[in-house]
């Protein structure tokens, strides 16, 4: 067996991160062979894997990256077992290393492509399977989405305080101007924040699924069975006009003033801008 050098031991460490220990085991396992004893660290996150597969990962971080023309915008969870985990330099630095691969990824919704997705010559997953193997606990992908702007538009994000909740927001507007004013930026983050606090089930009515419909109307049914059944129609019709209002994005009062709808005050606020907007789609996160 060769002999390891401390120098040795240094670079591996440098390389991979790994404890001192960890490292010297690894290059005695190699002969000294450097890239052999990177493997030999990296099995040693997938052997950790493999064993923790079943473990829950209820804790983590969303992550929100928007590129520096505001024309693209990605979100990811990093999911772990423990909050310990999620508030060590291990974690945080494969989340900052996150942001730049969930924009390089050519997918839109792919974990599988995000999982590929080369930066500097390493893969998201090498780079996942790197940290488990520092911090012997399971990690992995857990949502994954890309929006792009097409025309004139722009790009809310917001992570909540405790990085557990996450908010994309697509606006379309009539010219970019309007999507550059200052108050119409503003506005547009507190309806990602309005996103993140109300949780709305779907942008409008016509985005809710069919059974999701159909189970509410027959709950709303079930409530006034014992009504007249004349009106009986007419009572779960307002039930479903009640739970769209609350569930529906557009419909539902707006957080920082609950008598004014979403939709009418995006629209005021595009207005004072001197045009029009509309909210294409929203994305929100959730970890735990």
């Amino acid at each position: 067996m060769a002999e390891i050098d401390a120098a040795t031991v240094v670079k591996l460490r440098k390389m991979s991160g790994q404890g001192m220990m960890d490292c010297k085991k690894a290059l005695e396992e190699s002969n000294g062979n450097l890239e052999e004893a990177m493997t030999i660290l990296r099995k040693k996150g997938l052997t950790t894997l493999t064993k923790r597969a079943d473990r829950e990962t209820t804790e983590g971080r969303v992550r929100c990256s928007v590129d520096r023309n505001g024309k693209l915008a990605a979100m990811a969870t990093l999911c772990c077992e423990t909050d310990f985990v999620a508030n060590s330099d291990d974690f945080i630095f494969a989340g900052e290393a996150l942001n730049n691969y969930i924009l390089a990824c050519p997918s839109d919704n792919s974990i599988e492509e995000l999982l590929k997705t080369e930066i500097g010559g390493k893969s998201l997953s090498q780079l996942i399977t790197e940290t488990v193997s520092k911090i012997g606990e399971k990690i992995k992908i857990g949502d994954y989405a890309k929006i792009s702007l097409q025309g004139p538009g722009h790009i809310a994000s917001y992570v909540h305080f405790n990085g557990k909740i996450g908010v994309l927001v697509q606006y379309e507007t009539s010219t970019q101007a309007v999507a550059d004013n200052a108050q119409f930026q503003a506005i547009a983050k507190d309806i990602a924040m309005h996103v993140a606090a109300i949780n709305p089930i779907s942008l409008d009515k016509t985005g809710i699924a069919a059974d999701v419909i159909e189970r509410e109307r027959a709950i709303a049914a079930e409530q006034v069975k014992d009504k007249p059944a004349n009106i009986i129609d007419k009572i779960v019709d307002g039930k479903m006009n009640k739970f769209f209002a609350e569930n529906c994005l557009l419909s539902q009062g707006f957080v920082k003033d609950e008598k004014v709808p979403v939709e009418k005050v995006l629209a005021d606020t595009a207005k004072a801008a001197g045009g029009t907007a509309k909210i294409k789609t929203f994305v929100r996160f959730a970890i735990g």
